[in-house]
């Protein structure tokens, strides 16, 4: 008999008083685990064609957690949570962290609460073993204004409560247009920062994806110490077209070692995920082997 969100949460709860009082992200930041993983979004034609290849393949590299791209119909790569956990665990990994999008689709301004598409997600990333459900985008909806983008502040915090009662936390994953001012000298990550509780939702800094927009990433760790938990693991390079691409770690622009290395001394940075998105001709399954040996080189 399948289990009723009600009672899943009732179980999570009291397994969770039976073992240990503590969630796995805090237990985690408490014995200052470092944790290097790959976005599975850089293999995303393997994982299209064949996931359980592909997952085997990243694991005989090396990597120990992974954090997934794709959750359709209560499915990740086609699999359920259950069936997906089993998977990772035969091959030695783990997925702390994965995104899925928040929409305005997901949240009843009526009822003044979320769909149970959403509730339905944050229990299958329970399931499957996740600490963060990140949301790697924001609906242009919810950003039109300040006010506006203020309020859906307000929608991230509850989605932290939600995720929390199932030992979890909620997480906003930049790209670029958050770095655009919004509100007099205002940017949207400067919003996102100010309207958002710590306790509740994780700030994921994609470094890469901000490196065009005049923002300085260095600088955006140390004004906001702590705020981290998992970071994004990109280097950038131009390419042909005079625009910029991701590449192997520590071959383009990018400050990655020492934008990685304030996040663990400053920004409170426990996920280190390695994202790499172009491969300048280079298989991209060979991209993230190479990436995860200069991760490991720079003591990772």
């Amino acid at each position: 008999m399948p289990t009723t969100r009600r009672n899943f949460i009732q179980q999570v709860s009291m397994g969770a008083l039976a073992a240990t009082a503590i969630p796995n992200w805090l237990q985690a930041s408490s014995t200052n685990q470092i944790l290097t993983g790959v976005q599975l979004y850089s293999v995303r034609a393997d994982m299209k064609k064949d996931p359980l290849a592909t997952l085997k393949a990243v694991a005989g590299m090396g990597y120990k957690q992974v954090e997934h791209a794709y959750y359709i119909n209560r499915k990740f790569y086609g699999y359920s949570a259950k069936e997906f956990k089993k998977i990772l665990n035969d091959l030695g990994l783990a997925m702390p962290s994965g995104h899925t999008v928040m929409s305005a689709s997901h949240w009843d301004p009526i009822k003044k609460d979320f769909t149970d598409e959403w509730k339905y997600t944050v229990e299958d990333a329970a399931l499957v073993g996740q600490e963060l459900v990140i949301s790697p985008s924001l609906d242009e909806n919810f950003r039109k204004s300040a006010e506006d983008l203020k309020r859906f502040m307000d929608i991230f915090n509850q989605s932290g409560e939600l995720c929390r009662k199932s030992g979890m936390r909620f997480g906003y994953h930049n790209h670029n247009f958050e770095f655009s001012i919004i509100n007099g000298a205002q940017t949207t990550y400067d919003i996102i920062l100010q309207y958002t509780d710590p306790a509740l939702v994780i700030l994921q800094l994609d470094f890469g994806n901000l490196f065009e927009t005049g923002a300085d990433a260095i600088s955006i760790v140390k004004n906001n110490p702590g705020r981290f938990l998992s970071m994004h693991v990109k280097d950038e390079i131009k390419n042909d077209k005079g625009e910029y691409e991701s590449t192997i770690l520590g071959k383009g622009v990018q400050k990655v070692k020492e934008i990685v290395a304030l996040g663990k001394k400053v920004g409170g940075t426990k996920h280190f995920i390695v994202e790499q998105e172009s491969y300048q001709g280079i298989t991209p399954l060979d991209s993230i082997q190479e990436d995860l040996a200069i991760m490991k080189k720079w003591g990772y």
